[in-house]
């Protein structure tokens, strides 16, 4: 858990309250992260404010300003924003229970979890924390953080309440607008069924484990090589999509028509002197495993 909380204050139901400390649910700390730097010096770059007339502004000469038309401002004191104080700023009032199939996946943010700030909280937290969890309900409430009021989705997780913020509607485009350009089509049952079949096949638990960023292991990757010294070529272009007859596709993906299924990795010298020592009982072919799910 982070060492500071991400905003604190009063997690309220009804007349029940107690002091609440936030924190984030997920850490960019593993990401790959490069340094602008001078070439020939390989010293970092500093990125200077600077007027287009005047040339570098020193930072305590830069205000806040919102241009209400082109090339108009109104400035903004850090005390004047300072002063727009809502409940909110310090309470998470709880105001609505409502399904999880109510909330659409496009409404869903970031991830935090919901605690409570000190020993004199945990019986007044723990009594709301079960009372959501035996309703079965996602509990919606508001916060100012970051100098916004946010939604949040409250759900008990453990001895904690998972907290998600919730994009408002003014974040949130019309799905429509993109979707209705897609042309109705009317396809084959026999495809639909074979493309069923198919994801019969690929289903498994989610096991976020095997989900790593392989863009960013292969970028650690370059680096390490780098770091020794060496020169790193570019791999071979992955080849483009084949345009082939969409039904016979499906069958080669569901192991028919004669179709390449998924190749095995190579066998070493090791294991090709090991299998040709092998008696002919104990060449019968294994059982095949469920096909692992194919990644895009």
């Amino acid at each position: 858990m982070a060492t500071r909380p991400t905003w604190q204050g009063y997690l309220r139901l009804s007349l029940v309250s107690c002091p609440v400390a936030l924190y984030t649910a997920t850490s960019r700390s593993g990401e790959v992260h490069f340094n602008m730097l001078h070439k020939d010096t390989m010293n970092r770059i500093k990125m200077i404010p600077t007027d287009p007339e005047t040339g570098p502004v020193d930072r305590s000469d830069i205000v806040k300003g919102y241009e209400i038309e082109k090339g108009r401002y109104v400035v903004v004191t850090p005390e004047e924003i300072q002063n727009v104080r809502l409940e909110t700023t310090r309470t998470l009032d709880i105001e609505r229970f409502v399904g999880e199939d109510d909330i659409d996946r496009l409404y869903w943010n970031d991830p935090y979890f919901l605690v409570p700030d000190g020993d004199m909280a945990v019986e007044a937290f723990t009594v709301i924390r079960e009372a959501m969890e035996k309703s079965g309900k996602i509990a919606l409430g508001r916060l100012v953080m970051h100098q916004r009021e946010r939604l949040m989705a409250l759900e008990p997780r453990d001895k904690g309440i998972l907290a998600y913020t919730l994009r408002n509607n003014r974040e949130v485009k019309d799905a429509q607008e993109v979707f209705d350009r897609i042309p109705d089509v009317k396809v084959s049952a026999q495809m639909v069924d074979i493309a069923s079949r198919i994801i019969e096949q690929q289903e498994g638990a989610f096991e976020p484990s095997q989900f790593n960023d392989r863009y960013e292991d292969a970028l650690r990757a370059l680096i390490k090589e780098k770091e020794k010294g060496h020169t790193v070529k570019a791999p071979d272009q992955p080849k483009e999509a084949e345009v082939i007859d969409l039904m016979e596709a499906l069958k080669r993906s569901l192991g028919q028509g004669g179709g390449e299924r998924r190749k095995a990795p190579p066998r070493t010298a090791a294991s090709a002197k090991t299998s040709a020592k092998k008696s002919p009982a104990a060449k019968k072919p294994a059982a095949r495993k469920p096909a692992a799910k194919k990644r895009a």
